[in-house]
């Protein structure tokens, strides 16, 4: 599901994703991917922020990914993990949860049968990261019976056009009439406006 947003002339894309499961064929992650990439393609040139449960471990630590992710993952990388992260190669875009460090239980998005593990992520583009000012799970508040709700913190940066003199609109300055020169004067111009055919106030 995507929303595109225009905030102050800014285009936001928000996207919401879910991925097949690890046990799911290849073929139906291939395609989910696929799929995802064509809507992110589609955002080229506009600010796109994914939210998505992603059905797979990015893992703790980010050797040979700084470029995408921070090193505040969970547990180990899987397959699935694997996925995502070379997604966000692909489309240059970042793992916003794995930047924030936060104690375990902020980070861990899935619970159930004693399982604790990170598979729902927030991504946005590189260029944006600056953006984000915090993310973490919020403890408490579930989203399904399993999942726990990721938050997310973004300050969009709008740069806002200056307006050209053609564009500025110019003030009539009446309170100058009150001017007996600035008064006549004005009398005369608009005399000479109307061809002297109209008889003015205090004429």
């Amino acid at each position: 599901m995507s929303l595109k947003l225009e905030i102050e002339g800014v285009m936001l894309n928000v996207v919401s994703g879910y991925a097949p499961q690890v046990g799911c064929e290849l073929e139906e992650k291939e395609r989910f991917w696929s799929e995802l990439d064509e809507v992110i393609e589609s955002t080229t040139g506009e600010r796109a922020v994914i939210g998505a449960d992603f059905n797979g471990h990015v893992g703790e630590g980010n050797t040979g990914d700084k470029e995408v992710m921070g090193k505040f993952g969970v547990k180990e990388r899987n397959l699935e993990g694997q996925m995502v992260v070379d997604f966000a190669k692909r489309m240059d875009m970042a793992v916003v949860n794995t930047y924030f460090q936060r104690r375990e239980e902020h980070r861990v998005t899935y619970k159930s049968g004693g399982r604790s593990t990170q598979v729902d992520y927030i991504l946005c583009r590189r260029s944006n990261l600056k953006e984000i000012t915090d993310c973490k799970v919020v403890v408490g508040e579930s989203v399904a019976r399993q999942h726990r709700m990721v938050v997310c913190r973004m300050t969009l940066l709008v740069c806002k056009k200056k307006r050209s003199k053609i564009e500025i609109e110019k003030k009539t300055k009446w309170w100058k009439l009150n001017k007996e020169e600035c008064c006549e004067d004005f009398r005369q111009k608009l005399r000479q406006a109307l061809g002297g055919q109209v008889v003015l106030p205090d004429d």
